[in-house]
């Protein structure tokens, strides 16, 4: 069961990692109100994934200190967790990136 999560951690994040990639690579030619809304989609499923993880690290923590679960099962949660965030974090510094590249654009 361990190695299922960390596997489904690893995959969470290399999709994420693949959409950021190709998303920064797309031509400017697509409409922008479809580009804003699956944007938009992206993030919020992003953020909910993220709340999961945290959830789901709360509940594995709390079965191992009922002595219910076990300690292999709360550091995978744990590192599933970490790699969610660390996508985040990556996620919000390339927009901070882009923002303040199209800042220093001459008008």
């Amino acid at each position: 069961m361990p190695t299922s999560a960390a596997t489904s951690a690893y995959q969470a994040a290399q999709k994420l990692f693949d959409s950021v990639s190709s998303g920064g690579n797309q031509s400017s030619s697509g409409s922008v109100a479809s580009a804003g809304g699956s944007f938009q989609d992206f993030l919020a499923q992003n953020v909910q994934d993220l709340t999961q993880s945290g959830r789901n690290v709360e509940a594995q923590t709390s079965a191992a200190i009922q002595g219910k679960g076990d300690m292999i099962d709360v550091v995978t949660a744990i590192a599933e967790t970490e790699v969610a965030l660390q996508s985040m974090v990556a996620l919000r510094d390339k927009v901070i990136s882009s923002y303040e590249e199209i800042m220093r654009m001459p008008i």
